[in-house]
């Protein structure tokens, strides 16, 4: 047994000798010890406060009881820091968790609180007392729901912080671009009213014909619709732009490559602005085109703005659909959008490494009913782990589709219909010996520290528990799929249920 720098006494003794202080304890009140004859000998182990027990009980496991003091078991975590998983006090036993579901290893830290005197039981020993002593058993596995029923507490509030952090993360990418852009838009919109006012009153002490008047009332109606203007190609604009700094040159406009973008960006040619060529002496014509583009580019401006403020008001609308379904004990949910409200959210992911969305949401109706909750939580593990085992340039896709209920023979329905949602990535895939793995908490195939091994178990639970429905995966390489079944009716709510997931 591995230990930390104070010095973890152990001595093995007959079980005759502690059984008077066993007798004090929950697993072993009222036993006969007589009726234990093929039970030890056993360790007496005394530990310092603040001493290590590194690993639980290397090289094999084993069950122990706190005759006193007191003992905390906190899991190593990736990033370094630790879970406290159970605290075991005077009367007490712990270590049975990872024996009974079968854990090879279970890489605890196993601290005293105070000074505690334990005894420790073999593996071996355990399993003859779980078959020989019922109250014995009764107490071990009243403390093994408590655990598991703790676990499950924890590693749901654990997996909400996580995607707590992912969908924090993703809005900090998503508002920030268009609050830059807002921001970057008024500044520039400043600069340009300023230069409008200088232009408007160059010419305002200039009596405007009616001929004119019309000319500029037409080109500032065009200017107006300039938000809703076709996008050309990248070699059409360039064209345009080209052709369009050249008229204007010729007919001596000033700045005549500096505004012809503008122009053209709004939808204008050549032709269009004709009429004040005409209209204006060539000084004017000038000022009016300048004038013009100034007023062009405001527009563009407000635009942007506008572009900016309603990106901003559908991220918040994502944000709020993303929480709605854990605000209503029963409710219709709308499968397409809580999956392009997560899309939504992960937007920056999906530009960072440049990867394209095929959605393929044939199913219809794309509705259930249900009493289940976090929905959303689902789709953003799944997506957020096609994302990151897709390589960069890649696509992944997303269909869903609506399949019918299992029928009896006479024709009625056994089973309700489901929407079926598959998530699908061209990743090197999942190792085939990951396999039966991959909803078991804490595991994970990712590089440690980038993974908690909670989103798949938690996904499993959600799903399973709270929707009353089922998760298959498929997976080789270049191909991995997750494919998620809904019944579009619950008449069961499952989120009562507390089972472990497999």
């Amino acid at each position: 047994m591995a230990q930390g720098e104070q010095q973890v006494e152990i001595e093995t003794v007959p079980l005759q000798a502690v059984a008077d202080e066993l007798r004090q304890t929950l697993p072993f009140a009222e036993t006969d010890f007589a009726d234990l004859a093929g039970i030890g000998p056993v360790d007496l182990v005394k530990v310092p406060p603040g001493a290590v027990i590194k690993e639980t009980w290397a090289p094999e496991h084993a069950y122990a009881v706190v005759l006193h003091g007191e003992i905390r078991a906190d899991r190593p975590e990736p990033d370094g820091s630790r879970s406290t998983v159970s605290i075991a006090r005077k009367g007490e036993g712990f270590g049975e968790a990872p024996m009974l579901i079968g854990k090879k290893h279970s890489p605890m830290i196993i601290e005293a609180v105070e000074g505690t005197h334990l005894v420790r039981f073999s593996e071996g020993d355990f399993w003859k007392l779980m078959a020989c002593c019922p109250k014995f058993r009764k107490v071990v596995q009243g403390d093994m729901a408590q655990r598991m029923q703790a676990y499950q507490v924890d590693a749901l509030h654990r997996e909400k912080l996580v995607s707590l952090g992912t969908l924090a993360a993703g809005l900090m990418h998503e508002l920030h671009n268009p609050g830059s852009a807002a921001k970057r838009a008024s500044s520039q919109l400043r600069i340009n009213l300023l230069r409008l006012q200088e232009l408007s009153l160059r010419s305002s002490d200039k009596p405007k014909t009616h001929i004119q008047l019309d000319c500029m009332r037409s080109l500032l109606e065009h200017t107006m619709k300039g938000c809703h203007v076709p996008a050309m190609s990248t070699i059409e604009q360039s064209d345009a732009e080209e052709a369009m700094a050249e008229w204007l040159t010729a007919a001596g406009v000033d700045n005549a490559y500096s505004i012809a973008p503008s122009l053209v960006g709004i939808g204008f040619k050549h032709d269009e602005l004709a009429c004040a060529k005409e209209a204006f002496t060539a000084a004017s014509f000038s000022d009016a085109l300048n004038w013009l583009e100034a007023l062009v580019s405001s527009v563009n401006l407000v635009c942007t703005i506008e572009e900016s403020i309603t990106r901003i008001s559908d991220l918040v609308m994502a944000v709020k659909k993303f929480a709605y379904d854990e605000k209503s004990p029963s409710k219709e949910l709308d499968v397409h959008d809580s999956l392009q409200s997560t899309l939504t959210i992960l937007g920056h992911k999906l530009r960072i490494k440049n990867i394209q969305v095929d959605k393929a949401f044939a199913a219809s109706p794309s509705i259930i009913r249900t009493k289940g909750s976090s929905l959303s939580q689902v789709w953003t593990n799944l997506i957020d782990n096609a994302l990151d085992a897709s390589p960069a340039n890649d696509k992944i896709r997303i269909g869903t589709w609506i399949e019918p209920g299992i029928e009896a023979g006479n024709g009625s329905a056994l089973g309700p219909q489901r929407l079926a949602v598959s998530i699908e990535d061209h990743g090197a895939g999942i190792p085939p010996e990951a396999m039966p793995r991959i909803f078991e908490a804490f595991f994970t195939t990712k590089p440690q520290g980038s993974g908690t091994g909670l989103g798949l178990e938690i996904v499993h639970r959600i799903v399973t528990q709270k929707f009353g429905g089922t998760i298959d995966v498929e997976s080789k390489p270049g191909n991995t799929r997750f494919i998620v079944r809904l019944p579009l009716e619950a008449s069961v709510d499952f989120g009562t249920c507390v089972v472990p997931a497999r």
